[in-house]
């Protein structure tokens, strides 16, 4: 996520409507950059820029393409500003995205069996099982290979995304 830098370009007409609350998410980007992180996980310090960035590139989308609150010229500069992720509003536009949380959650390459992450599987697809199963034997009881994203959650567990921290984007 690069940093968002503004060009010598003079913003277009309605910048001034929606610049308060990107400086708003601008500023909290800076403190969760900022956060201290001991005690916690490596990837879990990572997790408040991500979901910034995403709040910052869900609210340019909505406002253009939900709302159509702001125009094809406002959105563009949005864009090549760095104010919102053009790779990630170009997936909410496809079945399927619509509440993806980050892009990392579809890359195969990062997971062990090259399958999306965890945050992907529908929750109506996990099951809830007795906590004396592990998840190997969760797995090959009901017949699942090991490279097929089915997972067996255990009871009162959180499932949460290891990259971004998200509790499921599914749908």
């Amino acid at each position: 996520m690069p940093k968002v830098k503004r060009s010598r370009k003079p913003p277009p007409d309605g910048w001034e409507l929606i610049e308060p609350t990107l400086d708003e998410l601008d500023q909290k980007m800076r403190e969760a950059e900022t956060d201290p992180h001991e005690g916690k996980r490596k990837v879990e310090a990572l997790w408040p820029i991500f979901r910034l960035h995403h709040q910052r590139s869900r609210y340019i989308y909505d406002l253009f393409y939900k709302r159509k609150a702001i125009s094809r010229e406002l959105y563009d500069y949005c864009i090549k500003e760095g104010y919102a992720d053009k790779n990630l509003i170009a997936k909410w536009k496809k079945q399927g995205y619509e509440n993806l949380c980050c892009l990392r959650c579809i890359q195969t390459r990062d997971t062990n069996f090259g399958t999306n992450c965890i945050c992907r599987v529908p929750k109506s697809k996990l099951e809830v099982v007795s906590l004396t199963k592990s998840f190997l034997l969760c797995a090959l009881q009901r017949g699942v290979r090991s490279d097929v994203k089915m997972v067996c959650v255990l009871q009162g567990r959180i499932i949460e995304c290891t990259h971004c921290g998200c509790r499921g984007c599914s749908g």
